[in-house]
């Protein structure tokens, strides 16, 4: 297998992808970073970009929605645009294994919020969900995210 690190597919500095090889058909990870604005939602929504074989698309999408977040009793209109981006992927929203907010405040304030989530490829067996690590947050307020990908051994 081999891995490989690219800007080129995207022209948004807050999409970072990585590709791998695997025998001949190639797969990607997408890592997004979307602001209150939602620019980069919206720039993945209005460009075309023929990919095919995406795994992951995660990150922080600054998008409370009661979808995602139990506490949350609102549904938004950028939750469309990010489930369209996810539909010309062919991903779906990832369930985490254990219902927890993934972005914590210091501050009393500010309520705690799912905002950081996975999409995950829709005919993928290896990868079915994400788990959640609220616990693992400091120094950022966001926690950490994790998925495991089962990559077959195969002898040459």
């Amino acid at each position: 297998m081999q891995f490989s690190l690219r800007k080129n597919i995207f022209n948004h500095k807050d999409i970072c992808y990585f590709s791998f090889f695997n025998n001949s058909d190639i797969f990607f990870m997408i890592n997004v970073y979307s602001d209150d604005h939602q620019s980069t939602l919206k720039y993945l929504k209005d460009t075309e970009v023929n990919l095919h074989n995406v795994l992951i698309m995660a990150e922080n999408f600054n998008i409370r929605d009661s979808n995602w977040d139990p506490s949350y009793s609102f549904h938004l209109i950028h939750s469309n645009f990010l489930f369209e981006v996810a539909n010309s992927f062919n991903l779906k929203l990832s369930s985490p294994i254990q219902q927890v907010p993934t972005c914590y405040f210091d501050n009393e304030n500010n309520a705690n919020l799912v905002i950081d989530l996975f999409l995950l490829w829709l005919n993928s067996i290896e990868v079915n969900n994400h788990i959640v690590f609220p616990e693992l947050w400091y120094p950022s307020n966001h926690t950490l995210l994790t998925a495991n990908i089962s990559i077959s051994e195969e002898f040459i």
